[in-house]
């Protein structure tokens, strides 16, 4: 009995000795996760305080917020830390936590490498990074342990660079999704890839991957995938039979890359396919006939390839379709009646092809968002639209074709119509008022297309009109005065018509316009003062009308270009040479017979009956005759000399008024231009420094130079917080005079703009030209362009420069301009510098272009950083910038002309989706 209770004692003992060590290794572990997480903070910057209930004195993690763990361990198993704006860095701590299994980052902003300390966490099964700023290579030997257990993977949209190993994913067999879409890896695709056979999604879309691919013994072997997303690398190559196997894929994703040979003919085969983009690649001959068998498919892009053959007939049995892009290519044919039978069918685009014949009558009884048949040789008439796309139809894009015919009265009716361009038909038809009432049409080109008769005044009754183009057609009569009701409409170009009247002081109304475009019509008198008041306006060509008069004295009309005035009948502008003609009262002319005879008679007006009555003779003297002569003579002189003085003054008006809009505003205010003081644009705002441009430079300290000049760094007034950068021109004779230099001086400080610095006064003398603008700390243009180490302004303007100025003796003019602004839209497009030294070379940017563009490799131009742009806006642009590098300067454009261009290439023609 004694040895019972003993056992029994010594059972107590024992048991409350492994209890307490069991629970003392508990809260050792709880620990190492607190431990943990408090290092991993300790390298993030949390500027929401997001993570302040992260405490250190806490024996337990389980209730800080975004962090949850396992209810039976009670260890940390998943943090969720997403879009929280996190920055800094992943340090250590995370290694800790040897019970995660989520960890996710993703939509913050941190940067540095991705740690070696993530593949010690063998309990991880999902690493979510994505979205961050991480850059670096991936090491090969931390890498190869994380993805040995790990199953979902994802490190998109972040910086990441260099190529991938082979050996990266030896052991990858857990892994079910991975993605490395958005970023700079480069080289080829690693062919162990292959190895991971349980692999649902695949994504590395939109970095620098390049090569053939090995599909039949590489990508066709995953046959677990469901997504596959190539998109917008470098790949080459053909793509061979074999997609068949991969019986579940559901999305499969080609586009943007240099595939090349026949579309492969199996691809029928996956009966779960819903999205196919082959787009943007070099794949030749006919469509496969398999593809038809597609039922499930609802978006189809084969889009910008060199397809050719008769438009597939079969089209119509793919009954789920909902997008459909077959553009730049080369079908022929007409297209089928079927088309009708797409009822969910929502995007259509087959533009730039060679299809014929008429567009089917039921393609418009769908509920199509946006068609775009456009630059085919489709003919015959525009469809009537079925009551189904009234309410669904928002872009509609029909230019370049052969159509004839009416335009339906009941496109009005379109509740949703935002683009309509019918441009470059042969319509010959009225334009249908009715056009008018679209509520949200917003673009409306009905350029040459053999429209006739009068524009209708209830074209602008909706408002919602920006862009409208009529030109190039045979429309007459008057530009109508509603036209002021297009409150919106910032591009009016009505040009190449025989338009009549005069120009509506309606058009003043339109406070919105950026171009106006009236040259080439048959318009007269002369041009409302009103216009001068737009501040908007951007660019005007009224040429070759029958205008006469004086220009409006504000806006843009004292800087226009002359050619943008030429071929009218008398325009009053020191910019034009020739005649000037001004309307002046006719004279006053009385009918005799309109009043009563003089001897009290009253005109009955018949003069059948009234007698012949011949008043009695009366003759005057000699003298009589000599005095009426000479006050006869004397009052003609007078006559004249008072209207020699009335031409005078009138020409002295219009000198004035010229002079007006062409010198200074302290000119307008009745004071002469000063040489040798500091004059500010705005007197308001600038500082009452009553300093010379000498004592500024004095006190300034220099801070960059360039061809042009060197910049100072100035600062004055109460502790010297008010600062401006000064730059000294270098003095050449390209500056003549002063009122040149204050006229093209005071054009440039009207400029505003949030990326443009404010030109706010100059200093002038013979020997010394000094301009005084804001300073701005920010570093300079070209190291925002580059993203290069920042520059302190420009060291020098090279590259920038119009060649025919290395001439002194030639003056910079608009010319000069439109060079350097070429160039700046070559370094914003491509993201290089104008001229590029090598070891043994040196590289022209606008010639490297030209080159590239010449051999049809366009896209290569543009900057890998931008990530998502429209390539059909990409060799119009580089286009317009070559044409204004042109060496030639009177084969550049006018700025006028380049921000029409600009705006026509922006005006929202929408792409694919």
């Amino acid at each position: 009995m004694m040895m019972m209770a003993y056992f029994q004692i010594m059972f107590l003992v024992f048991s409350t000795f492994f209890t307490g060590f069991k629970a003392q290794d508990t809260l050792r572990l709880l620990n190492d996760d607190v431990l943990g997480l408090i290092v991993f903070k300790t390298d993030l910057h949390d500027p929401f305080s997001h993570l302040d209930s992260w405490n250190q004195d806490d024996t337990s993690p389980c209730s800080w917020t975004y962090v949850q763990c396992d209810p039976v361990t009670s260890r940390v198993s998943t943090l969720l830390l997403e879009g929280l704006g996190l920055s800094g860095k992943i340090g250590r701590g995370l290694q800790k936590l040897q019970h995660l299994k989520v960890l996710s980052l993703s939509k913050n902003n941190i940067s540095g490498t991705i740690s070696p300390e993530l593949g010690l966490i063998t309990s991880l099964e999902t690493l979510d990074l994505s979205n961050n700023s991480l850059s670096g290579t991936i090491d090969p030997s931390s890498f190869t342990n994380l993805v040995s257990s790990i199953k979902f993977l994802d490190f998109s949209e972040n910086l990441l660079s260099g190529p991938l190993p082979d050996i990266l994913f030896e052991n990858c067999s857990s892994l079910r999704s991975l993605s490395f879409a958005g970023n700079s890896f480069e080289g080829p695709i690693p062919s162990t890839l292959a190895k991971c056979y349980s692999l649902n999604n695949l994504n590395l879309s939109n970095n620098h991957f390049s090569g053939n691919l090995n599909f039949v013994s590489g990508f066709w072997t995953l046959t677990r995938l469901r997504t596959l997303d190539l998109s917008h690398n470098a790949l080459t190559g053909p793509v061979p039979n074999g997609v068949a196997f991969i019986h579940y894929l559901k999305q499969l994703k080609l586009q943007g890359n240099q595939f090349s040979g026949l579309v492969p003919s199996d691809i029928g085969l996956c009966p779960h396919l819903i999205k196919l983009d082959l787009c943007d690649n070099v794949f030749t001959g006919t469509l496969p006939n398999s593809l038809q068998t597609l039922k499930s498919l609802t978006y189809m892009s084969i889009c910008k390839n060199m397809l050719d053959g008769d438009f597939p007939q079969w089209i119509g049995k793919m009954s789920s379709l909902e997008y459909v892009d077959f553009s730049s290519n080369s079908f022929k044919g007409f297209l089928p009646s079927s088309m009708g039978d797409l009822r969910s069918l929502t995007y259509l685009s087959l533009a730039d092809n060679l299809l014929n014949g008429s567009v089917p009558e039921s393609l418009f009884s769908l509920g199509l968002g946006q068609v775009d048949l456009s630059r085919n040789k489709l003919s015959g008439s525009i469809p009537s639209a079925s009551s189904k796309l009234f309410e669904s139809l928002e872009m509609m894009d029909l230019s370049a074709n052969q159509l004839t015919g009416n335009i339906p009265e009941e496109m009005g009716l379109f509740s949703k119509l935002r683009y309509l361009n019918l441009s470059y038909n042969t319509l010959k038809s009225r334009i249908p008022p009715e056009l008018g009432y679209s509520q949200n049409l917003t673009v409306l080109d009905l350029s040459y297309s053999s429209f006739f008769g009068s524009i209708p005044g209830d074209i602008c009754d909706s408002g919602s009109l920006g862009i409208l183009q009529l030109d190039g057609n045979s429309l007459t009569g008057p530009v109508p005065e509603e036209i002021g009701n297009c409150s919106s409409l910032y591009l009016l170009s009505l040009s190449h018509n025989n338009l009549s009247d005069s120009i509506p002081r309606s058009l003043s109304m339109l406070k919105k316009l950026k171009i106006l475009k009236l040259e080439y019509n048959e318009l007269s008198g002369e041009i409302p003062q009103e216009l001068g008041k737009m501040e908007n306006l951007l660019a005007v060509n009224i040429s070759y009308n029958k205008l006469i008069g004086r220009l409006p004295v504000g806006g843009i009309f004292p800087s226009l270009n002359p050619s943008a005035l030429n071929g009218n009948l008398g325009i009053c502008s020191p910019l034009l040479k020739g005649p000037c003609k001004m309307n002046s009262p006719k004279p006053l002319v009385i009918d005799p017979f309109s009043y009563g005879y003089q001897n009290g008679g009253e005109n009955t007006g018949n003069d059948s009956k009234r007698p012949k009555q011949y008043p009695p003779h009366k003759f005057l003297s000699v003298s009589a005759i000599i005095s009426i002569s000479a006050a006869v003579l004397i009052a003609a002189g007078v006559l004249v000399i008072s209207l020699l003085n009335i031409s005078a003054r009138r020409r002295l008006t219009f000198i004035e008024n010229s002079l007006e809009s062409l010198c200074s505003s302290s000119a307008r205010s009745g004071t002469t231009l000063s040489s040798g003081k500091l004059i500010w644009f705005n007197s308001k705002t600038s500082p009452d420094w009553n300093l010379s441009a000498e004592m500024l430079l004095n006190k300034a300290t220099e801070i960059g130079g360039g061809v042009f000049g060197t910049v100072y760094r100035a600062s004055f007034g109460d502790n010297g917080r008010n600062v401006v950068a000064i730059k000294k021109l270098a003095t050449s004779n390209i500056i003549q005079s002063q009122e040149d230099f204050d006229r093209e001086v005071r054009m440039l400080g009207k400029a505003r703009h949030p990326n443009l610095v404010e030109l706010r006064g100059y200093y002038w003398t013979p020997e010394l030209k000094v301009l005084v603008t804001s300073y701005e700390p920010n570093g300079s243009l070209q190291a925002k362009l580059q993203e290069s180490p920042p520059l302190s302004w420009f060291k020098s303007a090279l590259g920038y420069v119009a060649p025919e100025l290395a001439c002194e003796s030639l003056r910079v003019n608009e010319k000069c301009d439109i060079y350097g602004f070429g160039v700046l839209i070559l370094e914003l497009v491509t993201g290089r510098r104008a001229v590029e030294y090598g070891e043994d070379n040196v590289v022209i940017l606008n010639d490297h272009v030209r080159i590239l563009l010449e051999q049809g490799n366009v896209l290569d131009c543009v900057d890998p950083g931008m990530c998502d742009y429209p390539e059909d806006e990409v060799s119009p642009v580089l286009k317009l910038a070559l044409v204004c590098t042109c060496h030639v300067p009177s084969d550049r454009p006018s700025m006028s002309d380049v921000v029409q261009i600009l705006q026509v290439i922006k005006a929202p023609v929408p792409s694919r989706m």
